[in-house]
């Protein structure tokens, strides 16, 4: 039995049936809600013109309500049944108030207005926008921002404003006056999300057992189904083996929006908490398939705080925040990034059909270019790390174009064990470089039981061109991906090389400009 999507938007429950289950978010706000403030730039999930903020029952972050930025234009409407969706007109809706107070908000002419936002305001003041076209995605993603900030009584750094902002492109204003009101909007008197209005809200519209929408369109329907368990969500696969995948649509987002695939009916797994589990269980990190790529990213760097710049450059937050390490993986994109890093580490991936599970070693998972060894009927359930490989000497090196919020041209991620000045043990996997992810395995073996010194460095990079035979695309030539990976060896060794090991602040503009951000790691995931 069907149900209509119900949420909670503008102060009040809304009910909507009859549009189809791969219908945005964005066309929806647009053309049905009339909510036009929410932009369509690239409808890609790229730009940032339609950051929204999607709310969840929580507890102990703001006010009882997990806020997180997402882009409208790839998230399908049925993902926020039983959510609270946030758009730029609510910052002037009666669900915020200023703890009482009235500010003087009057025009030139005298005739009272209603006052701005303390973010649109700071935007107003330092000159934030220009035509305009972003400001609504600025806006969201800096109301996001203190919305959290002002919860745990604190005020961001101009480096984790930048970090916010990542996911966010400006044309024409340039980036330091919407900084400089990221900064500014925290002297305004407050005024703050009523949450507990919220809260009631989306209490009421919890219901045990999953969700189930369908709607017709050109005589056919299509199913969305949302499973609460992970039982369920078995069962139904196994019944349903050709139902597709979904997660945070990330990616099948694109495949509607640029490719108009027809991706029939669909599985959504972001209802079933246990999947979305980070936690350490024996000598493993545990990633549960469903755990956000901020949460899986966060534990990992908090455990190797070398890969932080990885982790914030994949991507931008809005991606972060919907997409999943679990899909990253399964997707098997060879230019994932979560992918290098994870077989760095000796990552094992856990499958399961129905009630049986099987572990692989994440190496032996991919076969062919976006080919791997799922079973019809089978999912990835989680991911397992050693706790031991987080021991070694990590690293982890994106290459893009764009510094923030782009795809790799390649990736590299190592790890690297010393016995005095030896290599005991080394991993060298790379995206990028052929039609899967994969360990180069001929520079791993001119290094092992070899000194770490520069002449073995050399044999390794000599051995890499036997590994790859990579292509030439539109984001660099087979001959630049050679050499960069090439360049990514010599850099490691001259990172962690046993004497005069060049500093950070050698190797990272980050040094002068932390990030300040695993402090905020041991919250999620506390516990393990």
């Amino acid at each position: 039995m069907t149900s209509p999507i119900r949420f909670f938007h503008q102060g009040r429950t809304v009910e909507v049936a009859g549009v189809h289950p791969t219908r945005s978010v964005l066309d929806w706000l647009r053309e049905d809600a009339h909510c036009t403030g929410t932009k369509e730039g690239c409808n890609e999930g790229d730009c940032g013109a339609c950051t929204v903020v999607v709310g969840e029952l929580a507890e102990g972050v703001v006010g009882g309500l997990k806020l997180q930025t997402i882009n409208a234009c790839i998230q399908f409407l049925p993902t926020l049944h039983g959510k609270a969706l946030f758009t730029v007109e609510d910052l002037k809706s009666g669900l915020l108030n200023d703890g009482g107070k009235t500010r003087d908000a009057r025009r030139h002419d005298k005739h009272p207005v209603q006052c701005l936002h303390p973010v649109q305001q700071a935007m107003v003041d330092c000159h934030g926008s220009q035509c305009g076209f972003c400001t609504p995605g600025f806006v969201m993603s800096l109301w996001s921002s203190y919305e959290h900030h002002r919860a745990a009584g604190s005020v961001p750094t101009r480096q984790q404003l930048a970090d916010d902002l990542s996911g966010n492109l400006c044309r024409c204003t340039g980036y330091r006056p919407i900084l400089d009101a990221g900064q500014r909007m925290f002297d305004l008197p407050p005024m703050q999300l009523d949450t507990q209005t919220v809260v009631q809200a989306l209490t009421q519209l919890q219901r045990e057992g999953g969700f189930d929408y369908a709607a017709v369109r050109d005589g056919r329907t299509d199913h969305f189904h949302a499973p609460k368990t992970l039982d369920d969500l078995a069962a139904l696969r196994e019944r349903k083996p050709q139902a597709r995948l979904l997660a945070g649509s990330t990616d099948i987002g694109l495949w509607v929006n640029k490719q108009f695939r027809d991706v029939g009916d669909l599985i959504y797994i972001g209802d079933v908490a246990e999947l979305k589990t980070v936690e350490a269980r024996g000598d493993t990190l545990h990633i549960g398939a469903g755990a956000s790529l901020e949460d899986a990213w966060r534990a990992l760097a908090q455990r190797a705080p070398s890969l932080t710049d990885v982790w914030l450059r994949f991507a931008s937050p809005p991606i972060r925040h919907a997409g999943t390490m679990g899909g990253n993986v399964a997707n098997g994109s060879p230019i994932g990034d979560s992918p290098p890093v994870l077989m760095a580490l000796d990552a094992q991936i856990v499958l399961r059909r129905g009630t049986q599970l099987r572990r692989l070693p994440l190496t032996d998972f991919y076969v062919d270019y976006m080919k791997n060894e799922l079973a019809p009927g089978e999912f990835v359930q989680g991911l397992e790390v050693p706790l031991a490989a987080l021991q070694r000497q990590v690293r982890a090196y994106k290459i893009s174009k764009r510094f923030d919020c782009d795809i790799s041209a390649l990736c590299g991620g190592f790890a690297l064990a010393l016995d005095g000045d030896v290599v005991k043990e080394v991993r060298l996997a790379f995206g990028g470089m052929a039609g899967i992810v994969k360990r180069a395995a001929k520079a791993e073996a001119a290094l092992i039981g070899q000194p770490w010194t520069q002449a073995s460095v050399n044999a390794a990079k000599q051995a890499l061109a036997d590994d790859f035979q990579p292509l030439s695309d539109m984001r660099a030539s087979a001959a630049y991906r050679l050499q960069v990976a090439q360049n990514l060896i010599q850099r490691l060794w001259l990172e962690t090389r046993t004497t005069d090991a060049l500093p950070a602040d050698a190797t990272s503009v980050w040094s002068v400009m932390p990030h300040d951000v695993l402090p905020a790691a041991a919250q999620a995931v506390q516990g393990a």
